[in-house]
């Protein structure tokens, strides 16, 4: 990777991609520590309780809830209430969305086939979604504001009151729509995804917390009266860390080849076809989305919670401690729902019987299998076996850093399984769009 950024650094068109790159994620991160205005920043840090203060002995409750999530993919911009506190969460809540509603609405699937007009048609629609779940996720956490007392007094009585609220919303509105216009900005004028890249970098620049936090639970194991479990927990998360990371990287390209013969036929006085080919299946087809779909489901209560205010006692306490991170109840759902969401996002992609029907018409077959309804039923079982080992790998990637930090007591560690992901499949993706563009402008054509 190191040597792949070495070569493109060399080449003026490519550097200057990576030039304009970074200076998005520094605009990011500006953005990212700038408060709204009217708040007590002193009474929003006692509140937030970031993992910044986390010692061994301590439970964290920020990182068990839907608000260590939202602070994670934010960059920690979401904990102190900045401009880009929203981060790009509603946009890709937005795109998932506009996926389902495309399987769902004629009107919608008819726009996908008509090319790049109506790929810019369901764009717009995205982005306008995307400010509407903004405004909502904006008015949810204003709520929570008000509620927390973190809001300066003379923003909160009288008439006043309501032009603060609505300047502090629009505020964070505004933070997402930029956000999603710098993430359009690199991907027209600099290097990878620009919402990965984004979601990168505020998962980066949370490291330091999970770094700080590891390094208070070895001092509390070597420390004189210290409990030397923690030396040991220490070392396995690193160990585990490490082989999560070699686990993604090994499954990122692993795909299962269904081989493909082609008839020769004969057009003119020319002979095609007759050669071999395969069909490639990745195994991990639905990549992080499956988690994300996970995730927010099970982010519902919390998101509630910041309406109503969170309980105390009683039912709807019970009921919303069954939904944070360290409860085996939420372990439990989300594996299970890791596992359907992968399923169903496979079946609204892949179509066994287009995909049989495609085969036939460019007179392809699968050795052994005939033309028709039996390949369609072949694909389909291929696709459920694949699918099947690529939802277990997202499963367990997901839910041991949760069975470890919780076994362990350990919490306060922001890097998760979906945080992992995000930066082994971004790094491998940009690596591979870079390798690809050198390639591009060292190869020498017929004409040189």
């Amino acid at each position: 990777m190191f040597k792949t950024l070495s070569n493109a650094w060399k080449l003026a068109d490519i550097r200057k991609k990576l030039l304009f790159t970074l200076l998005i994620i520094i605009a990011f991160r500006i953005g990212s520590v700038i408060p709204v205005p009217f708040l007590n920043m002193e009474a929003l840090q006692d509140v937030m309780r970031t993992s910044a203060s986390t010692s061994a002995e301590e439970s964290n409750a920020w990182n068990d809830s839907l608000l260590g999530y939202l602070d994670t993919m934010s960059g920690g911009a979401f904990s102190n209430a900045t401009v880009f506190a929203m981060g790009v969460t509603p946009y890709i809540n937005s795109s998932i969305i506009m996926q389902l509603l495309t399987v769902a609405i004629p009107a919608l699937e008819r726009l996908t086939k008509e090319g790049n007009e109506g790929r810019k048609k369901i764009g717009a629609i995205t982005r306008y979604v995307t400010v509407g779940l903004g405004l909502i996720q904006g008015t949810a956490f204003y709520i929570f504001l008000f509620r927390s007392n973190v809001i300066e007094s003379y923003a909160k009585s009288g008439g006043f009151a309501v032009f603060a609220g609505a300047v502090m919303i629009l505020t964070f509105t505004a933070g997402t729509a930029v956000m999603m216009w710098m993430g359009e900005q690199i991907n027209q004028f600099g290097i990878g995804n620009g919402i990965s890249m984004l979601l990168f970098a505020g998962i980066v620049a949370r490291l330091p917390v999970s770094v700080r936090a590891l390094g208070s639970y070895w001092n509390a194991g070597v420390a004189d009266n210290g409990d030397t479990k923690y030396i040991f927990l220490t070392i396995g998360y690193v160990l585990l860390f490490l082989a999560v990371i070699w686990l993604i990287v090994f499954m990122n390209d692993a795909e299962r080849r269904i081989p493909i013969q082609y008839a020769k036929r004969v057009v003119g006085r020319k002979m095609y076809g007759g050669n071999s080919s395969h069909l490639p299946i990745k195994v991990g087809m639905g990549g992080v989305l499956p988690i994300i779909f996970a995730s927010s489901i099970l982010s519902i209560p919390s998101t509630i919670s910041l309406f109503t205010g969170e309980a105390t006692s009683g039912f709807w306490a019970a009921f919303l401690n069954a939904f944070k991170t360290s409860s085996w109840v939420y372990i439990g759902l989300y594996f299970v729902l890791i596992l359907a969401f992968a399923y169903f996002y496979t079946t609204i992609q892949y179509n066994p019987i287009e995909m049989a029907n495609n085969l036939r018409q460019n007179n392809g077959t699968i050795p052994g299998i005939r033309p028709g309804r039996p390949t369609s039923d072949f694909i389909a079982k291929i696709l459920s076996r694949i699918t099947l080992i690529g939802a277990l790998f997202l499963s367990v990637i997901a839910i041991v850093p949760l069975i470890y930090t919780k076994v362990g007591s350990m919490g306060g560690l922001s890097m998760g399984g979906t945080s992992v992901i995000i930066l082994v499949g971004v790094a491998l993706d940009t690596t591979k769009q870079l390798e690809s563009q050198i390639m591009m402008r060292h190869y020498k054509g017929f004409l040189d």
